[in-house]
């Protein structure tokens, strides 16, 4: 393998390390600096991928990236509502690298207008980190009905027509789950309206 994969905690949802270069990209700086800087220790983190603008998300963004000197991703969109200068704008279809570990982007709007995913492909399987898009039992929370439809028509375009079913999902909260555990019930997401 050309990487490893921290599991979740509530602090962050995964760093990915290359076992060649040691770099490291971590993903949602959510909480608790101080314990979260205590966890990567000497790890050299080099990119800090924000999935979207909630605060869940970048509490510790400020101290880590202070700390670390890693650069700052995440979309356009979002990026004014995070509490850091975002140095890399990220949109679909873009990579961010740690190392030689590579994660593509995938813009699904909807829980916010800037929400992204990221991609991670060169395990047996792919990985997919989804922020707040994408759970166990459904699409991430909308606030209209428009949101909703963006959403799920970004899931099904952007991701379940994409990606395999074994492809493992690492949402923002709670358990990890599969694409193919998730794609019989989008139908019912869909005529549900959540």
């Amino acid at each position: 393998p050309r990487s490893t994969l921290f599991p979740y905690t509530t602090l962050f949802r995964s760093l990915l390390r290359c076992l060649r270069t040691g770099e490291a990209l971590l993903i949602d700086a959510a909480a608790e600096p101080e314990r979260l800087i205590e966890l990567i220790g000497d790890t050299p983190v080099v990119r800090i991928v924000t999935t979207h603008k909630h605060a869940d998300h970048w509490q510790a963004l400020a101290e880590v990236q202070a700390a670390t000197g890693a650069a700052v991703a995440a979309h356009p969109i979002d990026a004014e509502e995070i509490p850091v200068t975002v140095t890399e704008p990220v949109e679909h279809g873009d990579v961010v690298r740690a190392g030689d570990c590579e994660l593509t982007v995938i813009h699904l709007r909807g829980h916010t207008p800037g929400s992204i995913a990221l991609r991670y492909d060169a395990a047996a399987e792919p990985h997919l980190f989804t922020g707040d898009s994408l759970f166990p039992g459904g699409p991430g929370k909308t606030t209209s009905p428009a949101d909703f439809t963006s959403l799920m028509n970004d899931l099904e375009q952007r991701v379940f027509d994409q990606l395999p079913d074994p492809t493992w999902v690492y949402p923002g909260h709670g358990n990890d789950t599969t694409l193919g555990a998730e794609r019989p019930n989008v139908p019912e997401w869909r005529a549900r309206g959540w």
